[in-house]
């Protein structure tokens, strides 16, 4: 779970900071907050990760994603997976998402998709940046 929600936030980070998404893959509102089902069902089962355990190619980022995720990494790391999930659960895209689905309570599953555009304003309002 701590691996989904930093995604999620070098994502977010990345898309206020560089104006483009860090990867393709779409997060969606799941009840335990945003999740890349891809990279869920690549580790599913899998409670403890290794850094050679998560599939990618670092030297293929170029310096701006780099320096997203490494400054996310930095900003996040002293977090548990519990803490950064309740981070995701405070007002923004996935709550955004969770009400377009029509769900009444987070116990609720939902594939509901996350909109770029929720995640530029929200990061863009943490970050200050100005459209």
């Amino acid at each position: 779970m701590k691996l989904q929600k930093l995604c999620y936030f070098a994502y977010g980070y990345h898309l206020a900071w560089e104006d483009r998404q860090l990867f393709p893959e779409r997060f969606e509102a799941w009840a335990n907050g945003p999740v890349v089902y891809e990279l869920y069902d690549q580790h599913r089962g899998q409670y403890q990760l290794k850094a050679g355990d998560i599939a990618g190619n670092p030297s293929s980022l170029d310096q701006g994603e780099k320096e997203s995720i490494d400054t996310v990494l930095d900003s996040f790391k002293a977090y548990n997976a519990h803490e950064l999930s309740a981070m995701t659960h405070r007002p923004g895209p996935w709550l955004l998402a969770r009400k377009r689905a029509g769900l009444e309570d987070d116990l609720q599953r939902s594939n509901e998709e996350l909109l770029d555009a929720d995640i530029a304003d929200f990061f863009g309002a943490l970050v200050g940046r100005e459209d």
